[in-house]
């Protein structure tokens, strides 16, 4: 089988990047052959493919460079073109796409639809039927008002980074999205990384509820064989970006009293001043900000943590930080919202809290800080089988490949 993999980025810029490649690596190693498509970046990676790359807003040059980005951030002419190209060249078997939206754009779609190829779509975020993605309006506080058809709330309430312009873009997308198109028309089939993502898309679009689905969380590439012992040094782990939504502020608040529980943030972001700022004005010597890392230096951070906190303030999907705490046998402390309940269980992977309340995460860091040895590594034991029996590669691999052959067979 050849499957076409589409993303907007060639680099390891977000966890759908993540995944998509994981993807990649995953089926070349069952035999399959896999072809790449998405935009150019000064980031890029190597790729046999990139000859097919169409510009992206930041490598475009020209006079007329701004005008090109907003049209193209309804249609991409040169997108679809390359897929033309690609498609003759290669005739993939089928197309799987990870992210789209505003990037590459739905211009793909007819070109995939015209050569038969079947268009299955994972569901990363909730752009489908959100115009901003996040369920989170401009006041920072969780938002359906849209319902799936009043996108232009998205400008009312200013929902995109503060901007009018940007949240009236974004509506609009969305409207000639619907019209010209409608993904519930040209999606053959969704992978969904929760239950959760399922669905409130099928809520707020409900012409996809007849559509070919499947629920496949997101997969570790490697998990751990035995669990942990309760670590020496014992701290809590946040780590991902420093905005508003992931609730870091609510964690600090949480901390706050606690001079004993020592945290440590890792990640940069819009917040990241004010949320240094809280700590000093409190005096928080509990509290470690250690920037950006990466590759071997995180691994071993997470390995060698307490607990990993996620205490997000917004429908999170399918958090990769949770995945890879369980692979590493590390127990999370997890927001309930979105898609994280599914995979974190109470008392046996770790801990769930009220999301956005500060005192109910005080008290589930309180309970972990006062477990004993044995039912600490119980914990553990219970992340790393949760891990195996739905996050493994063994695990996965069956379920994708059945999924994929629905369509190769149609």
């Amino acid at each position: 089988m050849k499957v076409l993999l589409i993303d907007v980025y060639n680099y390891n810029k977000g966890g759908a990047e993540t995944v998509c490649f994981n993807t990649g690596k995953l089926l070349k190693e069952h035999g399959h052959q896999v072809v790449y498509f998405t935009l150019k970046w000064e980031e890029n990676n190597p790729s046999p493919y990139s000859k097919y790359f169409p510009e992206s807003k930041e490598t475009r040059k020209g006079p007329l460079k701004q005008v090109k980005n907003m049209v193209n951030y309804f249609y991409h002419f040169e997108a679809a073109k390359k897929m033309e190209k690609l498609i003759e060249d290669e005739h993939p078997d089928i197309a799987h796409i990870h992210l789209l939206w505003g990037q590459i754009t739905p211009s793909i779609f007819p070109v995939l639809r015209k050569h038969n190829i079947p268009i299955l779509f994972t569901v990363h975020d909730y752009r489908i039927v959100c115009p901003a993605y996040t369920f989170r309006d401009g006041s920072e506080r969780i938002c359906e008002d849209c319902q799936g058809h009043s996108f232009y709330k998205c400008f009312t309430h200013t929902c995109c980074k503060g901007s009018k312009m940007m949240s009236a873009v974004m509506a609009a997308e969305q409207y000639f999205r619907n019209v010209f198109f409608n993904p519930a028309k040209y999606i053959d089939g969704f992978l969904y990384v929760s239950n959760f993502a399922r669905d409130i898309q099928e809520k707020y679009m409900p012409a996809v509820k007849n559509i070919p689905n499947i629920t496949l969380y997101n997969f570790s590439t490697s998990i751990a064989g035995q669990p942990k012992a309760m670590p020496k040094d014992k701290y809590f782990l946040f780590f991902g970006r420093l905005s508003y939504e992931k609730g870091v502020k609510t964690l600090l608040e949480a901390f706050n009293g606690l001079p004993e529980c020592h945290l440590k943030i890792v990640g940069t972001g819009p917040k990241e001043d004010e949320l240094k700022a809280f700590v000093e004005s409190n005096g928080m010597k509990n509290v470690e900000f250690l920037g950006y890392k990466r590759g071997k230096e995180l691994q071993d951070l997470v390995a060698n943590a307490y607990y990993v906190i996620v205490p997000s303030e917004w429908y999170e999907n399918n958090p990769m930080t949770i995945i890879e705490a369980y692979s590493v046998g590390t127990p999370v402390i997890g927001a309930r919202i979105g898609g994280i309940p599914e995979i974190v269980v109470e008392s046996e992977t770790g801990f769930q809290f009220e999301s956005g309340n500060a005192d109910n995460l005080r008290s589930k860091v309180v309970l972990a800080d006062g477990l004993t040895a044995d039912e600490y590594t119980k914990q553990s034991a219970g992340a790393l089988k949760f891990a195996h029996e739905n996050l493994s590669l063994e695990n996965y691999y069956p379920r994708l490949i059945a999924f994929y052959n629905q369509f190769l067979k149609k």
